[in-house]
């Protein structure tokens, strides 16, 4: 019987508070989680380690969601076609546009969602792409 194996998340979030809500979460619900907190760091392990999807906020110390997101599609390498979706209190549909154009796969408003609901978003996006973790 094959062994099931559980998705890993990158969740990069600089709101200590709210990575340890979406890691409690993520946890709870069988998912294997790593944070970073800025994104030079969140460029590093995403590149450095295998991922199933990345949760990636726009506004980040060091540099922004957005240029962390312009780094990891431009990379050739496993990284580059992770599913990545930006989480942000903005709804500045310019920088979500942007997002979309560089290849993001969704976005998430944090204060429209209560954790447990990004979650089903995630899953939700997972069960109708069919996509299967190597």
């Amino acid at each position: 019987m094959d062994e099931v194996k559980s998705k890993k998340v990158l969740i990069v979030e600089d709101d200590l508070f709210l990575s340890d809500i979406y890691n409690q979460f993520f946890t709870k619900r069988g998912y294997a989680v790593v944070n970073a907190y800025d994104g030079e760091d969140a460029v590093s392990k995403a590149l450095a380690d295998d991922f199933d999807f990345i949760m990636l906020d726009i506004m980040l110390p060091k540099k922004t969601g957005i240029d962390v997101l312009k780094e990891i599609r431009s990379t050739e390498n496993k990284s580059k076609n992770l599913p990545i979706f930006m989480l942000t209190n903005l709804g500045y549909d310019e920088i979500i546009k942007n997002a979309f154009d560089i290849g993001a796969n969704g976005y998430f408003v944090k204060s429209n969602l209560l954790p447990n609901q990004i979650i089903d978003e995630v899953e939700a996006f997972f069960d109708s792409s069919k996509v299967v973790g190597s």
